[in-house]
C-alpha cells in the first residue's frame, strides 16, 4: 500500500512542475469556497487501490473563482484523498500553483494560457472548418507536456475537462491503443451547440447584433462536428444538467451522458446575515465579465430593466463584480446605480453587501455555480429561465424566475420591499443546496464513472 504523501515545496521554471516528495505531514488547508476536502487531515490515512487519474484543465483550479475552476476545484478537492491525481493545466500567469493545489495533486504541470489575435479568429472563421473553440486553447507546449506526462505513467483515468481542450482527443486516444485499460473521460461543463444556438437567437432579435447572430450561425454547423467527435472519443461522457444530457445525445445517438451536477462544499459557504434595512439596496451579479453570455445578460439588466426597478426603488444600485469586464461592460459604470468592481480577491464581501443576487441571463448551457453560491450564503435570487436552467428549483420556493424586463422588475421590487419573503426564499434555497448539491453527494457519482480496482 501507498501511504498518504504531503507536497514538497520543489519549484520549476515555466511550465510549473511540482511532485510530491513526501511524506511529510498533510497540511491542514485554509478554508476557500471548495477547499474543505481538500483540506482534512488526512496522515494516517493510506492510500490503497486508487485510481491514477490524469486532469486535463482549460485554466487553474484554484483559487475557485469562476465556473469552470469551481467545477474542476471541487473535483479535484473531493477525490485527493481516494485518488492519485496528476493535472495538467493552462494557467494565465507565470505564478507557481498555490500550496492548497500542490497538497491536492500528486503532480501539477502548468502551462501559459496561449493568446489568439483578432486576426487569428477572423482567418479561422474564413479558412477553416473547425469551430473557433477548438483552437482557442491550441498549444505546442501544452501537447508536448501532455505527452511527456503519458509517456511516463500508466493512467488508469484521463478526464477531460471541457469541450476546449477536445482537440487533444487523438493523442488520448493513441495512449489508449497501448494502454487499453485506461478510460477516457469528457466532462462537458456546457453543452456548447446548445449555447451557441441561445446566443444566436438573442443576437438575431436586435438588428444592432445581427453581426453576432450571423458568427452564431456559422459556428454551429462546425461546433456540432466538433462537439460529436469529442463526445464519440470518450469511453464515458459526464455533463452537469439533463437539457445537456439531450443535446449531447441527440449530437452522438450511441452517447450516454451521466448526469454529475455542479456543486459546492456547502460548509465552506457560512450563512451571510440579512443586510441591515436602512443599507442602500443592492443588486449583484458576478461572473466573468468577457464572457459572452454574461456581457450580453448585465447590459439588458441596466438597459431594460433597472431603470424600472429604480422607478420605484430610487437608491437600488446594480453591482457588477468579475475579472475581465469588456469594454461595453466597463462603460456601464458611467450610468447613475451601476457599478462595476473589476476583478476582486474575495467575492464574499460582495455577497454580504448585496441585498438580492440577479441573474438576467438571455443566453448558455449548462447550470450556473453563481445560483448555488448566492443560495448556499442565504441571499435571495432573481433569475431569468435560462439562468435557473438545469436546477430542479420552482418559482417561489427557492427563487424568484421572470423572463421580460417589466416582469424581472417586478420581482425585484417585490423582494426588495417584503424582508420576509426575501428571508423564506434564502431558508429554501440554502436547503435545496444542501440536499442536491453539496459535492459529497455527488462525487460517488463521478466515481461510479472510473474503472472499479480488480474489476
Amino acid at each position: 500500500m501507498r501511504p498518504l504523501q504531503g507536497h514538497c515545496k520543489a519549484r520549476s521554471a515555466t511550465p510549473h512542475c511540482a511532485r510530491k516528495c513526501g511524506p511529510p505531514a498533510w497540511h491542514a488547508l485554509p478554508l476557500f469556497p471548495g477547499s474543505a476536502a481538500a483540506g482534512k487531515r488526512c496522515a494516517s490515512i493510506m492510500r490503497c487501490c486508487m485510481a491514477k487519474l490524469l486532469l486535463l484543465t482549460p485554466g487553474l483550479p484554484f483559487p475557485p473563482m469562476q465556473g469552470s475552476a469551481l467545477r474542476n476545484w471541487g473535483i479535484i478537492s473531493g477525490l485527493a484523498a481516494r485518488h492519485r491525481i496528476t493535472l495538467l493545466s493552462f494557467a494565465r500567469t507565470a505564478a507557481a500553483a498555490a500550496p492548497e493545489l500542490l497538497a491536492a495533486c500528486e503532480r501539477v504541470v502548468l502551462v501559459p494560457q496561449p493568446q489568439r489575435s483578432i486576426a487569428a479568429r477572423l482567418a479561422t472563421l474564413a479558412l477553416s472548418a473547425q469551430p473557433d473553440l477548438a483552437l482557442r486553447l491550441s498549444s505546442r507546449q501544452y501537447a508536448h507536456q501532455l505527452q511527456t506526462l503519458l509517456a511516463a505513467a500508466d493512467f488508469a483515468v484521463i478526464q477531460v475537462e471541457g469541450l476546449e481542450l477536445g482537440r487533444y482527443m487523438p493523442m488520448l486516444r493513441a495512449y489508449q491503443q497501448r494502454h487499453p485499460a485506461a478510460r477516457i473521460i469528457y466532462d462537458a461543463h456546457n453543452a456548447e451547440v446548445l449555447l451557441q444556438q441561445s446566443a444566436a437567437l438573442v443576437a438575431a432579435r436586435n438588428p444592432a447584433h445581427w453581426l453576432a447572430a450571423a458568427y452564431s450561425r456559422i459556428q454551429l454547423p462546425r461546433l456540432q462536428r466538433f462537439e460529436r467527435a469529442v463526445c464519440a472519443s470518450a469511453d464515458a461522457i459526464t455533463c452537469v444538467s439533463a437539457a445537456d444530457a439531450a443535446a449531447l445525445r441527440a449530437l452522438h445517438s450511441s452517447a450516454q451522458p451521466v448526469l454529475v451536477p455542479n456543486g459546492i462544499w456547502l460548509r465552506d459557504y457560512p450563512q451571510l446575515p440579512a443586510p441591515p434595512e436602512t443599507h442602500t439596496p443592492q443588486l449583484l451579479f458576478t461572473g466573468k465579465m468577457d464572457y459572452r453570455p454574461n456581457v450580453d445578460g448585465v447590459l439588458w439588466f441596466a438597459g431594460a430593466v433597472l431603470p424600472l426597478v429604480q422607478l420605484i426603488v430610487p437608491g437600488a444600485e446594480f453591482v457588477v463584480a468579475g475579472r475581465d469586464p469588456a469594454p461595453a461592460v466597463q462603460r456601464l459604470a458611467g450610468r447613475a446605480g451601476v457599478r462595476v468592481t473589476g476583478e476582486l480577491a474575495d467575492l464574499r464581501a460582495c455577497m454580504a453587501r448585496a441585498t438580492l443576487y440577479v441573474v438576467p441571463l438571455r443566453m448558455g448551457g449548462g447550470t450556473r455555480f453563481k445560483i448555488l453560491e448566492a443560495m448556499a450564503q442565504a441571499r435571495p435570487v432573481v433569475s431569468t429561465q435560462i439562468g435557473a436552467a438545469g436546477f430542479a428549483v420552482q418559482n417561489q420556493r427557492e427563487l424568484l424566475i421572470a423572463d421580460s424586463p417589466t416582469a424581472l422588475a417586478d420581482a425585484i421590487i417585490s423582494l426588495l420591499q417584503d424582508a420576509g419573503k426575501r428571508n423564506a426564499l434564502c431558508s429554501a434555497a440554502r436547503a435545496f443546496v444542501a440536499q442536491n448539491h453539496d459535492w459529497s453527494a455527488i462525487l460517488p457519482t463521478l466515481e461510479a464513472v472510473y474503472p472499479q480496482p480488480g474489476k
